[in-house]
């Protein structure tokens, strides 16, 4: 696990426990060193005390652990905090240069890949767009990209690089006709194994994940999840879609499917029920602004660089308001979430009013006997569905589970 002097590869992985294993020395270090890990993300530092408290480990065992992570580069000490009475407390931070790892989104209009330090900010980006995606297509771009971003770093940090975490939509081959795919060509999907392709391409571990439940764990880490023990997300991308938060941890489901949030139905402005995603996606915004003679290829540029396309943007964010507020209130309904999450691939200027025109569309629905959750905008942005893929080979590696990690901490500030 260390980090050399020389700045070179981490030799060794917090190795991760078999449920079905005993707990030997090893096992029992190597859970106590992630859940360190991960109590000093979640809270942003930590002192030994704190850790000791949280934890319920012995101060000694602590402090043998965070001397250890500290050596190996995954700590780093902050300033000392001088209290009341006794010895000034130490606060211990996750190093960001610690560890890297890369995250591949693959969507119907574009593809980034990003490099993600060990707090969760991008240090590198590359952007392709495309009419749609093809294997081929996505290939090449990983490789060249990979490549570019591989040239910018010192061997040290290309010895930091954890894995490949990929954010990609099950089932690409659905909805070609909506991306205005030739019929059939979007079928070289269905026999590609993605995840195989690329893990031959790379020396590192490579993940897979949905692309809207890697922005929902990307949210529930890096953004508002810490304050909403349940809650559900949307993403409005090319095609929306989402997640589900249960108890602090992510819930997909007997089939990974939970959270297909793009498949509730909702009923449009003439009173017709169709599915969200036929509503709510920026594929509609595209089609609109093609009736009213407006070059739509802005939107997919830059995620954060949209202008404002006047009347037809205004009316798409009514119509897809109208149409969330629906869905929440159907999710409601069933699930007494403490928090709706609004995100997607557009600037914040765009997702502001879309949570505002939401919140009002909300208002003027029928509430009787539903605790509605509240309506927030999403924290972490366009490119939350990269640093959910990116995350993949950092939770995996470093960290615990997270619903452990929740019970472990409302536990110890229950006291």
């Amino acid at each position: 696990m260390p980090i050399p002097e020389d700045g070179g590869a981490v030799s060794s992985a917090l190795p991760a426990a078999e449920p079905s294993g005993g707990a030997n020395q090893t096992r029992v270090r190597a859970y106590n060193e992630r859940l360190v890990l991960s109590l000093v993300r979640r809270h942003g530092s930590q002192s030994k005390a704190e850790i000791t408290r949280r934890t319920g480990l012995s101060a000694q065992t602590v402090s043998v652990i965070m001397r250890s992570l500290e050596k190996d580069g995954l700590l780093r000490r902050g300033a000392p905090v001088r209290g009341r009475v006794g010895q000034p407390s130490t606060p211990l931070h996750l190093n960001p240069d610690a560890v890297f790892s890369f995250g591949l989104k693959i969507g119907r209009r574009s593809a980034d890949l990003v490099l993600m330090d060990f707090v969760g900010h991008i240090r590198k980006h590359r952007r392709r767009t495309y009419p749609f995606p093809l294997p081929r297509d996505i290939i090449a771009f990983l490789q060249s990209a990979l490549s570019e971003i591989s040239a910018e770093l010192t061997p040290a940090e290309r010895g930091r690089i954890a894995g490949l975490g990929i954010a990609a939509p099950f089932e690409l081959w659905n909805w070609a006709e909506q991306v205005g795919a030739p019929r059939g060509t979007m079928d070289a999907w269905r026999s590609f194994d993605l995840q195989a392709e690329v893990a031959a391409l790379v020396p590192y571990p490579v993940h897979l994940q949905n692309d809207a439940t890697s922005a929902c764990g990307a949210e529930l880490v890096f953004g508002a999840g810490p304050a909403y023990p349940d809650f559900i997300y949307f993403f409005v991308g090319s095609f929306i879609g989402g997640g589900i938060v249960l108890n602090s941890a992510l819930f997909v489901g007997r089939t990974g499917m939970a959270g297909s949030v793009g498949s509730l139905p909702v009923r449009n402005r003439n009173g017709e029920t169709r599915q969200l995603l036929e509503i709510a996606s920026i594929f509609v915004l595209e089609d609109m602004l093609r009736a009213d003679n407006i070059d739509p290829q802005p939107l997919w540029y830059s995620a954060d660089e949209w202008i404002d396309f006047g009347a037809p943007l205004e009316r798409w964010i009514q119509e897809t308001a109208a149409a969330l507020a629906q869905a929440i209130l159907s999710a409601a309904s069933i699930i007494d979430f403490s928090a709706a999450i609004i995100d997607g691939g557009f600037p914040a200027w765009v997702r502001q009013r879309l949570v505002a025109a939401t919140i009002a569309a909300v208002g003027r629905m029928d509430l009787q006997g539903i605790p509605m959750p509240e309506l927030r905008e999403g924290t972490v942005g366009a490119q939350a569905r990269a640093i959910g893929g990116a995350s993949l080979p950092i939770f995996a590696r470093y960290l615990i589970d997270q619903n452990v990690l929740f019970k472990a901490v409302e536990a110890a500030d229950a006291e």
